[in-house]
């Protein structure tokens, strides 16, 4: 069929919206008229140059949900109507990984810059004037329609509006999982969240879940301050050095037991300054990505030893898609998980530009794109 898609033909460039071919599904694949996408950094940081993909030109978008339009042969437990969560990481259950719970790090993800199928390195789905196009992630959220594997869709609940199921693509987990997974986040505890954006208001929400006295929300942006009471932070600070200050006046002085790092490009000196932030004991959580040039972390490695320290990277949060998408959609129907707010502005596919532009301007918590 015909489609419209956002599609980045070089980098670094703008969003193009085009029309493209689309194959249907074959076995073990399903087509979904998506509804809506989150508008994640991840994609501008593509977009910019700054990280790489395998394939060019690719159709954009890893964060979103829609309705099955078609179900290909041999593909049992699936039904044209069926509302799904496409996930950011496909999950194949039978991996290493996947079979010790670890979801988030099958070995599908090794795929995930090609754009083509995550079993056939030459198969594409998506095509631009006759030449292959490819699929970020495996799912190109930014396009009307697209064609996915069921290794990549999550069926949910179809009482739960898609404009908000979006956000567990990939911002959900990844935040809620970076302080309650990764950080190990207990009662009492005392934690910075460094970038309150999409992923950062999540790892708000997943540090008080887990029992956080002592939230601390850190962002130079004064809206996104203001916002961040709204999803569990109980200070706010516009830098990670008045931050550290808050955490040790709270703690005589012993410092955060956890600093989670979620702002939109990963800087070293970022790594630096939150474990200067924590005290004995404690956890820097890095979820943020950065430039794949950079190497090194100017952290001192004799304090990482006697005052026992932990880097923790953080891919997704640790969470099972399979498993974690439906589990967070049920707490948010239960009001344990905030999705409401954290969309701030919504836009048209022709509008995805303009929404990058607010994002970095300081404008959103989390954009979404709306199909219908």
């Amino acid at each position: 069929m015909k489609v419209r898609g956002a599609v980045l033909r070089s980098a670094p460039s703008e969003f193009e919206v085009v029309e493209l071919d689309l194959d249907g599904p074959r076995q073990g694949e399903i087509t979904v008229k998506m509804a809506a996408s989150g508008l994640c950094h991840s994609d501008y940081s593509i977009a910019s140059g700054v990280h790489h993909v395998q394939h060019l030109p690719m159709v954009m978008g890893h964060e979103g949900a829609g309705v099955v339009a078609e179900v290909g042969p041999h593909t049992p437990g699936w039904a044209v109507g069926d509302h799904v969560v496409l996930s950011a990481l496909p999950s194949c259950g039978r991996c290493r990984m996947c079979s010790r719970g670890r979801g988030n790090l099958c070995d599908l993800n090794a795929s995930l810059l090609y754009g083509s199928r995550f079993d056939d390195p030459a198969s594409y789905r998506m095509r631009l004037d006759g030449h292959d196009v490819g699929q970020w992630c495996g799912i190109s959220t930014f396009s009307e329609y697209t064609t996915v594997g069921t290794s990549s869709a999550v069926r949910i609940d179809p009482s739960i509006p898609l404009d908000k199921a979006c956000l567990v693509g990939c911002g959900v987990n990844t935040g809620w999982g970076s302080t309650a997974n990764f950080g190990e986040v207990g009662p009492g505890d005392t934690v910075i969240v460094m970038g309150i954006g999409g992923i950062g208001a999540f790892a708000l929400q997943g540090a008080r879940h887990r029992g956080a006295t002592h939230v601390i929300a850190v962002d130079p942006v004064d809206f996104k301050r203001q916002m961040a009471p709204r999803f569990g932070a109980t200070h706010v600070a516009a830098t990670i050095q008045e931050a550290d200050d808050i955490a040790r006046s709270l703690t005589r002085g012993q410092g955060a037991d956890v600093a989670c790092i979620t702002v939109g490009l990963l800087e070293p000196e970022h790594i630096q300054q939150a474990y200067a932030a924590v005290g004995k004991g404690g956890t820097v959580v890095v979820t943020a990505l950065g430039d794949t040039q950079h190497v090194g972390m100017p952290v001192p490695v004799y304090e990482m030893t006697v005052f026992q320290k932990r880097i923790q990277g953080s891919m997704f949060g640790g969470v099972s898609p399979m498993w974690d998408i439906t589990k967070m959609l049920d707490m948010y129907a239960g009001g344990q998980l905030e999705l409401d707010q954290v969309v701030t502005s919504t836009y048209k596919l022709d509008d995805l530009n303009l929404g990058y532009r607010d994002m970095l301007e300081g404008r959103n918590i989390r954009g979404v794109v709306l199909f219908d």
